[in-house]
């Protein structure tokens, strides 16, 4: 298996840019589909999860009753997001299949939720593929409870099922989920889209009801992802570069990263120009909520790695079930770079080695945030690294490997 030497030993500063967002763009495409309105044109090399989920809709809307296959790859927003469309594709047949990783994710809450709701669903699971929807016919009321303490994606798969629901029905749809919410943000940004192109909804506790969908505006343009942003301020902050389009005025959870570096005495700060920088020297540790912004621990076990202190994230249980168990690849991140990856019940210490590894090997998984994670460790570090899975980051952000030719870090591939 070959891998790919990332030397970044010799820095200098660059403008970097982010991707369009992953999670807003999946959902600004299944709203749109939803809605029956065009789906939004995004520009560029598209993160292979918002390509898949832009494509199969484009395929849903010109199927008619027509089976569909479907090839989710490791997806699991776009698959979870597709599923629940899916089911209300009456009397057709939509056929999934994908990575063993993604069958062995956590799905039964939305299927269980999808069954209950509609008696005549059918969802047959092969071992593990294919997964073979039959689409149910729409009730005159529909009501949809899910269990929500492992993810919050079946929550947003069925507020966004809810909308399509009351489109074709006229008739209000609730989605009422259990508490704890895992990942509370990522459901807050679904929501925002809703308010966004004015789709009236009412909360009532755990209870989110789509009130009607007859007065609608346009949906705003894609912003840039927050969850890459993460990567980028970290490689700037080491380079002495600056991140363009970090657009603070968006709802998106991973935003918290700005408040990570500012507790360890960073300054982020933007320019005349708008461009972002950060500065400063670090202090103290890192204190982290796992399941706050999942998505960017590997980031942040990075930068604990260089912290003069050791950080602590909690309720780390979450991150199991994602591409990878990136509870376990974040602990292999940290003893690769020298330090000490201590786990007591749900709650990781990451103790900080004197000076990160000159050379670090690490495997990502074939999981795209710690083959990402990696790269930034050894940046931070100024360090070489041997990684295997560097393809994957095209899952989220196809360009990672560009923005940091522009730091001058060299990559070779070593067979």
């Amino acid at each position: 298996m070959s891998e790919l030497l990332v030397d970044a030993r010799a820095l200098h500063p660059a403008l970097l840019q982010p991707p369009l967002s992953k999670s807003d763009a999946q959902r600004a495409l299944v709203l749109a589909y939803a809605l029956g309105l065009p789906l939004p044109a995004l520009e560029g090399t598209l993160p292979n999860d918002v390509r898949i989920v832009r494509d199969v809709l484009v395929r849903f809307a010109a199927a008619g009753s027509a089976l569909v296959d479907v090839d989710c790859e490791d997806g699991g927003a776009p698959f979870r997001l597709l599923v629940a469309q899916a089911a209300l594709r009456s009397g057709a047949i939509t056929r999934f299949v994908g990575t063993p990783r993604l069958a062995a994710r956590p799905h039964e809450a939305l299927f269980a939720a999808l069954r209950d709701a509609f008696p005549g669903l059918r969802i047959t699971a092969g071992t593990p593929w294919p997964l073979e929807i039959l689409g149910a016919t729409l009730l005159d009321s529909t009501h949809f409870a899910v269990a929500a303490d492992e993810s919050s994606q079946p929550v947003s798969a069925l507020v966004l099922a809810a909308v399509a629901i009351v489109r074709r029905t006229g008739r209000a749809c609730t989605v009422e989920h259990s508490v704890p919410l895992a990942s509370p943000g990522y459901l807050a940004l679904t929501l925002a889209w809703l308010r966004a192109i004015g789709v009236r909804t009412s909360q009532l506790g755990s209870a989110i009801t789509i009130e009607s969908v007859d007065r609608l505006g346009a949906l705003p343009p894609v912003p840039g992802d927050w969850s890459s942003v993460g990567y980028l301020l970290l490689a700037a902050w080491a380079s002495g570069g600056a991140v363009a389009d970090v657009a603070r005025d968006v709802e998106h959870p991973d935003r918290v990263v700005l408040l990570h570096l500012a507790s360890v005495g960073l300054d982020v700060a933007a320019d005349e120009a708008g461009h972002t920088h950060v500065r400063g020297a670090a202090h103290g540790g890192l204190v982290v909520r796992a399941s706050e912004a999942p998505d960017l621990v590997p980031t942040l076990a990075a930068l604990a790695c260089v912290l003069p202190a050791p950080s602590r994230f909690t309720e780390v249980g979450i991150l199991r079930h994602k591409e990878s168990d990136r509870l376990s690849g974040v602990m292999d991140l940290v003893t690769s770079a020298g330090g000490t990856a201590t786990l007591e019940v749900d709650t990781l210490i990451v103790s900080p080695p004197a000076k990160i590894a000159k050379e670090l090997r690490i495997d990502a998984r074939g999981d795209h945030r710690m083959a990402m994670s990696a790269a930034v460790l050894a940046l931070l570090g100024h360090a070489r690294l041997y990684l295997v899975g560097s393809e994957h980051v095209k899952k989220s952000f196809p360009g990672f490997w560009d923005e940091l030719l522009r730091l001058g870090v060299h990559l070779s591939t070593v067979e």
